[in-house]
C-alpha cells in the first residue's frame, strides 16, 4: 500500500434551507438523550439481530441498551469492578468484542487492567442461558496475560477481524518516550499489534498462533505480534467493505497519525513520530518504516481517537470515509483514502466533547461516545435541513444577516428559534475549526432571537459560526469581505 504525505484539507461547510442538504457539512447530537454513561470507553454491536449496543464504563461496568432514541434505561450486563485496576487515568475495563458466532456460542471478550502484578487481561465470558441481557459473570475464562511497567498506553482495544482471529492492540507501557524500547523489541508484545487464534489452544494457552502470522518462527520474536512500532493504538477497526485495519495512534509531544495497519509491518515508534524523527531527533534511518496515512500537530489536538470507514446509510456523503476524531479538542475529521491517491481530510465538526471511542449499529450506522457521558451520532442528511433540525431537538438558524459582512460594518445579525428555554452558545470558528470568537453564551426562552455578532476584529475571509445548545449543534458559513 502506497502512502502519501500530502493531505488536501476541504472544510465542509452546512447551507440551513428549507430544501434538502446540498453540503457536506455535519450536525451532531446527543443518540439517547434519556441515557447516560460515566466515562464510555467503547461501544459495540452483537451482530445478533437484536439491535441493542453495548457500551463500556471505565471503571469495569458493560451496559447494554435498546439502540431507540427513545430509550431511558440501560441494563447492567456485566459488572466486573473489583477485577478492574482504574489506579490511573488510562487504566480500566477498555475494550470488548463479540465473538463471531456470539448468536450461537454466546462468547465475548473483554480487555481490562489489572493489578498485583499490574498488567493487562484478556479474558472470555458468556451470557446468561437465560437472560440475553446478563451476563455470566462466574463464566470467565482468562485467554490472555501481559504485565505494564506504568499505567499509561495500555492500547486496550480488542476486535474480530474477517478472518476471524482476535486483534489486540497494545500500547508501548507507558512513562514517555518508551523508555524501555518496547515498541522496537519483537521478544515482547507491547507497542504491538498482536492477532490470535481465541478457537483452539496450544501450548499450554488458551489460544493458538495462526500459522500465517508474519514472526512464526522468527527467533526470540513473540509469535503473537501481527505488527509493531506502535505508541499507544487507541481505537482500531476493520472496514467492513475492504477489510483494511485503520487504527489510530496517539503521539508523544507533537504528533497524532492514522495508519493502515498490515501484517509484519514497522510503523516507526519509537524511531519516527509521524513522518518525523523522534530518536534521534534527526537522521533517523527510516529504512523499512511504514509511515502514516496522515498526520496533525498538537495545534489541532493532542489525543487521537480512531474511528471506523463508514458503511451506513443515514450519511450518504460520509461513505467510505475515515472518521477519527481527537481526545483533548473534540474534533471529528473524515478521512478519503484509496490506497493509491493523495488522502483528502475533511474537519467535519468541533465538538468541544472528549471523544473517547467511536461504534456502529447492526446496520454500520457511527456513534461516538464523550466523558460528559452521552451517546452521539451525526444527524441523518437524508432529510430536509428542517428535519434534521426537528431531530436534533428543533434548534433552527433562520438567517445570518449580511452574508457576506461588508469590511465596513461592524456586525451581523444572527436569527434562531429554539423550542424550550436552553443556554445557547454562539461561537465563531476559522476555516481550520480553532475558536476565534465566543460571542454569546446565556440562557434563552422558547421562541425566536435576534443577537448582534461583533466581526470588526476579525480578519477578510471566510468563518464558520456555530450555535449550539444542551440537545443539539448547528453550523453555518459566512465570509467576511475586505
Amino acid at each position: 500500500m502506497r502512502m502519501k504525505t500530502a493531505i488536501k484539507f476541504i472544510i465542509y461547510m452546512l447551507i440551513f434551507s428549507t430544501a434538502t442538504v446540498v453540503a457536506t457539512a455535519q450536525v451532531t447530537e446527543i443518540a439517547f438523550p434519556n441515557v447516560g454513561f460515566t466515562l464510555p470507553v467503547d461501544i459495540q454491536d452483537p451482530r445478533d439481530g437484536s439491535d441493542r449496543l453495548f457500551i463500556l464504563e471505565q471503571a469495569g461496568i458493560i451496559k447494554v441498551m435498546d439502540n431507540d432514541p427513545a430509550a431511558s434505561t440501560a441494563e447492567v450486563f456485566l459488572d466486573i469492578r473489583s477485577k478492574v485496576r482504574t489506579s490511573n487515568n488510562e487504566e480500566g475495563l477498555l475494550g470488548m468484542a463479540f465473538h463471531p458466532d456470539y448468536e450461537e456460542n454466546g462468547y465475548f471478550y473483554v480487555n481490562h487492567s489489572a493489578s498485583n502484578p499490574r498488567r493487562n487481561v484478556i479474558a472470555r465470558y458468556t451470557v446468561s442461558d437465560s437472560n440475553p441481557d446478563q451476563a455470566d459473570a462466574g463464566s470467565e475464562l482468562v485467554i490472555m496475560e501481559f504485565e505494564q511497567p506504568a499505567g499509561n498506553h495500555n492500547g486496550g482495544q480488542i476486535a474480530f477481524g474477517p478472518d476471524g482471529y482476535l486483534y489486540i492492540g497494545t500500547g508501548d507501557g507507558g512513562s514517555g518516550g518508551d523508555p524501555w524500547g518496547n515498541a522496537q523489541n519483537l521478544e515482547v508484545v507491547l507497542g504491538k499489534m498482536l492477532r490470535i487464534d481465541v478457537d483452539n489452544t496450544e501450548g499450554g494457552n488458551n489460544y493458538a498462533i495462526p500459522a500465517d502470522n508474519p514472526f512464526v518462527g522468527t527467533p526470540g520474536a513473540r509469535p503473537e505480534i501481527y505488527a509493531y512500532g506502535l505508541r499507544n493504538p487507541w481505537r482500531f477497526s476493520f472496514d467492513p467493505e475492504t477489510g483494511w485495519l485503520w487504527t489510530g495512534d496517539v503521539g508523544q509531544n507533537q504528533y497524532e497519525e492514522v495508519s493502515i495497519i498490515e501484517s509484519g509491518k514497522n510503523y516507526g515508534w519509537d524511531v519516527m513520530e509521524g513522518f518525523h524523527c523522534f530518536e534521534p531527533p534527526t537522521g533517523c534511518d527510516q529504512t523499512g518504516l511504514e509511515l502514516p496515512i496522515v498526520e496533525y500537530d498538537h495545534s489541532f489536538g493532542r489525543s487521537i481517537t480512531g474511528g471506523h470507514v463508514y458503511r451506513g446509510a443515514l450519511n450518504p456523503e460520509l461513505y467510505g470515509k475515515y472518521i477519527y476524531a481527537d481526545f483533548v479538542s473534540g474534533r471529528i475529521w473524515s478521512l478519503e483514502y484509496d490506497g493509491t491517491g493523495d488522502p483528502v481530510v475533511e474537519l467535519l465538526d468541533n465538538t468541544g466533547i472528549n471523544i473517547s471511542t467511536f461504534g456502529t449499529d447492526a446496520n454500520d450506522n457511527l456513534y461516538f461516545a464523550g466523558f460528559g457521558g452521552f451517546i452521539h451520532r451525526f444527524v441523518p442528511t437524508s432529510t430536509s435541513v428542517g428535519d434534521a433540525a426537528e431531530s436534533a431537538g428543533s434548534l433552527k438558524v433562520n438567517s445570518l444577516y449580511p452574508n457576506p459582512v461588508p469590511g465596513a460594518v461592524p456586525e451581523a445579525v444572527l436569527s434562531f428559534t429554539i423550542p424550550g428555554s436552553d443556554v445557547v452558545q454562539v461561537s465563531i470558528h476559522d476555516m481550520l475549526g480553532r475558536t476565534v470568537a465566543t460571542q454569546e453564551s446565556r440562557e434563552y426562552s422558547p421562541g425566536t432571537h435576534s443577537i448582534s455578532l461583533d466581526v470588526p476584529a476579525l480578519e477578510p475571509g471566510s468563518y464558520l459560526i456555530s450555535v449550539s445548545t444542551s440537545k443539539a449543534r448547528t453550523a453555518r458559513v459566512f465570509v467576511v469581505a475586505e
